[in-house]
């Protein structure tokens, strides 16, 4: 195992109000993977990731606090986002039309110029919004900036 060795971006952490519905909703609109449950006295949580992302690891925290359950919480909105990039411009659509089709698709797809690319916006089932995009310059930039990583 590959220990720790410089400081590391790892998570975002989000609250939800039913941790299961909200689990699902993410990998099926997402290409994010359950990776591990947990449960103490305090509450519920999940962290989900890209399907065998070792390095560098990166997780979405969903976390469920029996004292807050069925009560709404902050969200990201309607600007703030979390931003998933996919490969091509067909994922993006598809992931769009079934969004669209479960009623949780917040933006149209569109082309916004550089650095932006073809984006779309999603609604978690607590309200906060994902972005989904296409030619978005992030990781790129990063890859020409300091060198090319393991996918």
């Amino acid at each position: 195992m590959t220990r720790l060795t410089a400081p590391r971006w790892t998570h975002i952490a989000l609250p939800s109000v039913d941790i299961d519905r909200s689990i699902e909703w993410y990998t099926t609109f997402t290409p994010l993977v359950l990776l591990e449950r947990f449960e103490d006295e305090m509450g519920k949580s999940a962290w989900l990731s890209h399907d065998q992302q070792v390095d560098p690891p990166f997780v979405l925290v969903l976390v469920m606090f029996f004292k807050d359950q069925g009560r709404e919480q902050p969200q990201l909105a309607p600007f703030a986002h979390i931003g998933v990039e996919v490969p091509t411009a067909a994922d993006l659509d598809a992931i769009a039309d079934r969004a669209r089709a479960a009623g949780c698709l917040a933006m149209e797809p569109v082309h916004i110029p550089p650095p932006v690319g073809y984006v779309c916006m999603l609604a978690d089932p607590d309200g906060n919004r994902i972005e989904i995009s296409h030619d978005q310059a992030v990781y790129d930039t990063v890859q020409a900036k300091w060198g090319t990583a393991s996918e």
